[in-house]
């Protein structure tokens, strides 16, 4: 509580004609309840779960989505981490990014598959068509990111809050304006992917914070969780899980040689 600008102790005694200032308590959140999310889970034990994600579905509740989440539909299915909106959740994939989600279910199996996390065990690989040329086959990107200094909505090099960050990648196809590059993840931080190849002049098709908006038509980023990998945290058989192309990015890809076979022209041609 303050009066007239000041701070005061529960304890303060008015004595009239005073302006007071009160901070009320927020509202605790709501009790999570089952929604009928459609879900693809490719696979599920007594421990986890791995689903394939459509874009499109925010992982867990927050700021602006309170419901709909993939947490609503994998309620009664998942479980453990100790947050109560977000049960089960090991790591994310943002909102329009598609493919492969592991998810606990139970404190013990969260514990473990947060160990394979910290020790770098969960091999996550994402397909991401970019705007540009790679100067070398397959490259290292090491540079912090955090919260922008400017801009609160997106992460940045320019930060004031740096975390670690390493992501690597690799050309699969090298087309006339674009290339099309398996990305490994070393560590996890929010937009990493995108920031880092946007930071190395290789920006994310289709994507309308850091890179190219409606390039080839598309309608949010070119990312696909395409290939997760991980000795399971019960009895270390090696579990390897693989998504395809979504068919909005597969024919993004697809205008992307298109353009690319138009450029060179026929063979034999003037």
């Amino acid at each position: 509580m303050r009066v007239d600008g000041t701070a005061r102790a529960k304890s303060h005694r008015l004595e009239g004609g005073e302006e007071l200032e009160l901070e009320l308590p927020e509202a605790a959140p709501e009790p999570l309840a089952a929604e009928p999310v459609p879900l693809r889970v490719v696979h599920e034990d007594e421990h986890l779960l791995v689903v394939d994600k459509p874009a499109g579905l925010v992982v867990h509740p927050g700021a602006g989505r309170a419901t709909g989440t993939l947490v609503h539909g994998l309620l009664g299915r998942a479980a453990g981490g100790g947050d109560s909106d977000r049960p089960g959740i090991v790591h994310r994939l943002d909102r329009d990014t598609s493919g492969l989600l592991v998810v606990a279910r139970s404190d013990d199996a969260h514990r473990r598959l947060q160990r394979l996390v910290r020790r770098r065990e969960l091999e996550r690989e994402y397909l991401a068509l970019v705007r540009g040329r790679p100067q070398s086959r397959r490259g290292r990107i090491e540079a912090p990111i955090g919260r922008d200094r400017a801009d609160p909505t997106r992460q940045s090099l320019d930060t004031e809050t740096p975390r670690e960050a390493v992501t690597h990648f690799e050309l699969r196809e090298l087309l006339r304006d674009h290339a099309l590059l398996a990305v490994r993840l070393e560590t996890g931080r929010t937009h990493q992917i995108r920031v880092h190849l946007a930071a190395i002049g290789l920006p994310v098709a289709g994507d309308p914070v850091y890179g190219v908006r409606g390039d080839l038509g598309l309608e949010r980023q070119f990312l696909h969780a395409a290939r997760l990998a991980f000795p399971h945290p019960f009895g270390g058989q090696r579990v390897e899980l693989t998504s395809a192309l979504p068919a909005d990015l597969a024919a993004a890809l697809e205008r992307a040689r298109v353009l690319a076979r138009a450029a060179v022209g026929p063979v034999g041609g003037r």
